[in-house]
């Protein structure tokens, strides 16, 4: 049966009449709404969705929160999760699969982390050398990955590793799951420039990961990526929800409540970060509308790229509008933080932790190429090891 909006406001109003959330346990309202297809509404029936067109989830995610309903990502803890390994999830898995990992994943039971990037292979993601060979019904890995957000708090991870080093680099790559509390797995903090460690460098020595639990064919590990980073580059660019919302607003709110420190450079500027912003957001907004589940284009690195530069002119301009104020930095000590900010603690924080914006989820430099070639049609860069054995080329 067809569901059309009206329906669908009726279903939320239905659900909200019948569950109250100001006297039902958090997890147990999450499971509920999961259950009656409210959570991602373009997903399957069965799947946390009704498989309807994602336009209109920010209506319904606006009924929910208006209704004082708990949100299923606490502290930001699973934006890897819900932005990242859900739709892969969605696009690869199996029945068994999808059915296992999506409504604890939807609700927050489940953390996710990505195990992607390695000390030899960042912005060349195929050159990944941690190995997963096959014994059995089980594969072993061995390898150490790096900047791996949240992995502290992680059940699960996404992994891309390589099966086949016969074959061309991005030919020998396979995509799993890993339990993230299976013997073998180390994570040890990475101290970043803001004093935190929110980053982790994840070591795998001999962890045995079930085939049940790999996502793709054996070989189709970069076809399989390619999916969880788009979804990556428009979960971190699609970040400008709500008109002066995120970084802008936190300006905006400076310049106003400091009239003594402005001047008609720092207002020009202002007022032409604000525009980009907003052509940003309804950029955004755009193209959530436009995604198939779990099939991004290349218009998500572009996106992410706005949201790079932006974050680190808007936070450096904070910096600015606040005058002396803004010299200031709350706490520097070490801590293992619950999540993923990129607000922040204070504008000192904003500013520093804003450089990593055009790192992860790739790194500038790799978005520029791919608009160039994916979008502006413009001829690719050479690439001499296309064709090469992984186990040929130079290390």
């Amino acid at each position: 049966m067809t569901i059309d909006q009206d329906e669908l406001r009726i279903r939320v109003r239905d659900f909200l009449a019948a569950h109250d959330p100001t006297s039902t346990a958090r997890l147990d309202y999450l499971r509920a709404r999961y259950d009656a297809g409210l959570a991602w509404i373009s997903f399957p029936e069965g799947h946390g969705g009704l498989g309807l067109t994602r336009d209109w989830q920010a209506e319904v995610d606006e009924a929910f929160a208006a209704a004082g309903a708990p949100g299923n990502d606490p502290e930001h803890r699973n934006g890897i999760g819900l932005g990242m390994a859900a739709p892969t999830i969605l696009a690869f898995g199996t029945p068994e699969q999808k059915e296992r990992f999506l409504r604890p994943l939807w609700t927050g039971e489940d953390i996710w982390c990505q195990l992607f990037s390695e000390p030899g292979a960042g912005s060349d993601l195929a050159n990944v050398s941690t190995r997963a060979v096959r014994d059995g019904d089980d594969w072993v890995v061995n390898g150490q990955k790096v900047w791996t957000s949240v992995a502290h708090l992680a059940r699960f991870a996404i992994l891309v590793a390589r099966t086949d080093p016969a074959v061309p680099k991005h030919q020998g790559l396979s995509y799993f799951v890993v339990d993230m509390t299976a013997p073998g797995v180390d994570v040890r903090p990475l101290r970043q420039i803001t004093g935190e460690a929110e980053f982790n460098e994840v070591f795998l020595t001999d962890v045995r990961i079930p085939d049940a639990n790999r996502l793709g064919d054996v070989g189709q590990g970069w076809i399989v990526a390619m999916t969880t980073l788009g979804n990556e580059r428009v979960a971190i660019g699609g970040l400008f929800v709500g008109r002066e919302a995120g970084m802008i607003g936190l300006a905006a709110r400076a310049w106003r409540e400091h009239p003594e420190l402005r001047t008609p450079e720092l207002h020009d500027r202002l007022l032409r970060l604000w525009v980009t912003s907003e052509a940003a957001r309804l950029a955004g907004q755009r193209l959530r509308q436009k995604l198939a589940a779990g099939r991004p284009g290349p218009e998500g690195a572009a996106l992410k790229l706005v949201f790079a530069d932006l974050n680190q002119q808007l936070s450096g301009l904070e910096l600015e509008l606040l005058g002396a104020d803004g010299l200031r930095y709350e706490d520097w000590t070490m801590v293992r933080p619950d999540g993923v900010d990129f607000g922040g603690r204070d504008a000192g924080y904003r500013y520093l932790r804003a450089k990593g914006n055009s790192i992860e989820g790739g790194t500038s430099e790799i978005l520029r190429g791919i608009i160039a070639e994916r979008i502006l049609g413009l001829p690719a860069e050479p690439r001499v090891d296309k064709d090469v054995p992984w186990k040929d080329l130079e290390k």
